[in-house]
């Protein structure tokens, strides 16, 4: 496996409405990496995201891309996968239709006729996801877990080398969250992932990274949370109980803090 960042953010800061909200970032996902964020609501971990893929301008800090400063020809190399709730799931779509639109972003110009190649694509990405039998299926009647896996789809559609993933199992159950981080597992195979996430008590059995953000990152180069990391993010004390495999998050009572 190469060693080389196919991310780098270097000293970054945001600011909205004269508030900080991304303190002196830093942040190395390397090639091959599962990479994951966590944090509290209202952390930063979005905007980290959205600054990644030129969408949150930068107050300072420089954000590299495949060892490049990020531009368009970088970011196009990006399969991203918004939050959920920022698709209209009622929209008269097919799987199919929905997924296909991921190709857009690979046809130059302001008429794009898709080409065999794009319908091949999509075919490609629906079956990597197990979703073929769907493809004539309105997105409105999917469930949770279904819907997610068309996101994923889209993303992949485009054969980026990176996938960028924003809270990507806020509206799926328990065991559907598994099978989905069993899904990433494989992926990750073949793709870098970034992943932001609540998921304390399940991701470290998953990713190869994690670091913690509420404003500033904290990082270090394994899959292991300490609680150290987890009390400077949360701002509270946390144990991490572990029964078996599966560690849990036990926050101690801390006041009125958030």
């Amino acid at each position: 496996m190469e060693n080389n960042p196919v991310i780098e953010v270097r000293n970054v800061n945001v600011y909205f409405q004269n508030q900080l909200i991304l303190d002196n970032v830093n942040l190395v996902v390397r090639k091959g990496d599962f990479y994951a964020i966590i944090g509290p609501n209202g952390a930063g971990k979005t905007t980290l995201i959205r600054a990644i893929l030129g969408l949150t301008p930068v107050d300072s800090g420089e954000i590299f891309l495949f060892g490049k400063p990020a531009s368009l020809e970088g970011r196009i190399r990006i399969g991203y996968v918004p939050q959920h709730q920022m698709f209209d799931f009622t929209f008269p779509i097919t799987v199919r239709e929905m997924v296909l639109t991921g190709r857009i972003g690979k046809k130059p110009g302001l008429i794009r006729r898709y080409k065999d190649k794009d319908y091949t694509a999509v075919d490609t990405a629906l079956s990597k996801l197990s979703i073929k039998s769907l493809e004539k299926r309105p997105i409105s009647d999917l469930s949770g877990g279904e819907r997610q896996r068309v996101l994923i789809a889209r993303a992949l559609v485009g054969d980026p080398d990176i996938l960028i993933l924003d809270e990507p199992t806020v509206y799926v159950d328990t065991p559907t969250e598994e099978h989905f981080y069993e899904l990433l597992s494989v992926l990750s195979k073949s793709i870098t992932i970034l992943m932001i996430t609540h998921d304390i008590g399940v991701v470290s059995r998953h990713v190869t990274h994690v670091a913690c953000l509420n404003r500033r990152l904290y990082q270090h180069d394994t899959n292991h949370l300490t609680a150290d990391m987890l009390a400077k993010t949360y701002g509270c004390p946390v144990d991490l109980i572990t029964h078996g495999d599966i560690p849990h998050r036990v926050l101690e009572y801390h006041g009125d803090k958030p």
